[in-house]
């Protein structure tokens, strides 16, 4: 082999390390710094560029595609000094590739670390019970935070969230038993208010029965004073015809009077509890000699009333 077959292969081979290096393909999804000397000059998009090869160079390449960063957990003091054990993801976005590159020496460990650091001051601003039960509030507030610190460096935090909170295990315990007692207490209250309102219907159904018997009663009396009124109208009326027989010079009259009066307290005397046994007196016989003349008191009635009902 000659040596000008040695230079043919040696001046082959530097075209092809000069074309490899003055060809460049960015693949999608990512971005490419370029540097001139070593000094930052532009971003390459994906897609086939060509650099003049030992004077520009490739800077960085960064990938611009969302990515998840795993936060580690780590050991949280909360307000009440509860201590409890957190981790988390953070989904994060490289927007500008230069800032990304050449402001911050290292992206992910920087986010990283403040995504943990801002987890502990929200956490540390919070009781125990809320750090558990505001985990919408908590991402919230991370996320605003750390977005803000990362814009300069040209990064656009998505999402943040918290993964577990874990107690510890005397905690979870207390926790428990906290738990347990409020809904006992909970149950003893609704059973009080069930009773207090069992209570109230049952004095609300006594008072409505009171009420209704109470009219009851006094329709009941209202009849009753009715009917005596009604009753003292008729026997007013009867004596009153007593009265005129008796004024007219009918005797008759007089003896059906004392019957009645007679045979009411015979009455009386036969319904009370305690006669076991009745006697009646030797004038008793007289009594059905008044009846003969209540029957011609009605005879007189009956031809009084037939001769003026006659026509003349």
């Amino acid at each position: 082999m000659g040596p000008s077959v040695i230079v043919a292969i040696v001046v082959v081979i530097v075209a092809i390390i000069v074309l490899a290096k003055w060809v460049r393909i960015v693949p999608q999804g990512w971005e490419w710094t370029v540097e001139r000397f070593g000094k930052y000059t532009r971003t390459l998009p994906p897609g086939l560029h060509f650099l003049m090869p030992f004077i520009y160079g490739v800077g960085r390449r960064m990938n611009m595609m969302e990515q998840v960063l795993a936060v580690p957990s780590q050991d949280v003091i909360t307000k009440d000094n509860a201590v409890v054990r957190v981790d988390g993801v953070v989904f994060y976005q490289v927007l500008d590739a230069a800032k990304a590159a050449y402001e911050v020496a290292n992206l992910e460990q920087a986010t990283l670390a403040l995504v943990m650091t801002n987890i502990r001051t929200v956490l540390g601003s919070m009781d125990l019970d809320e750090s558990l039960s505001k985990r919408d509030e908590i991402n919230a507030r991370l996320l605003k935070v750390v977005d803000e610190a990362t814009h300069p460096w040209g990064v656009k935090c998505n999402r943040i969230e918290i993964k577990d909170i874990s107690p510890p295990k005397d905690l979870v315990d207390a926790m428990a038993r906290q738990m347990k007692a409020e809904r006992e207490k909970r149950a003893q209250i609704l059973e009080a208010e069930g009773s207090k309102q069992s209570a109230i219907l049952k004095a609300d159904g006594e008072k409505q029965s009171t009420i209704l018997q109470a009219e009851g009663k006094k329709e009941a009396a209202y009849r009753e004073a009715e009917a005596r009124e009604r009753l003292a109208a008729a026997e007013a009326k009867a004596t009153q015809l007593v009265s005129d027989a008796i004024s007219a010079g009918n005797l008759n009259a007089i003896n059906y009077f004392v019957a009645t009066k007679y045979v009411e307290a015979l009455k009386a005397m036969a319904d009370s509890p305690n006669q076991k046994m009745l006697m009646l007196p030797f004038e008793a016989s007289g009594i059905l000699s008044s009846m003969a003349g209540i029957a011609e008191i009605g005879k007189e009635v009956l031809a009084k009333n037939s001769s003026v009902a006659t026509p003349r």
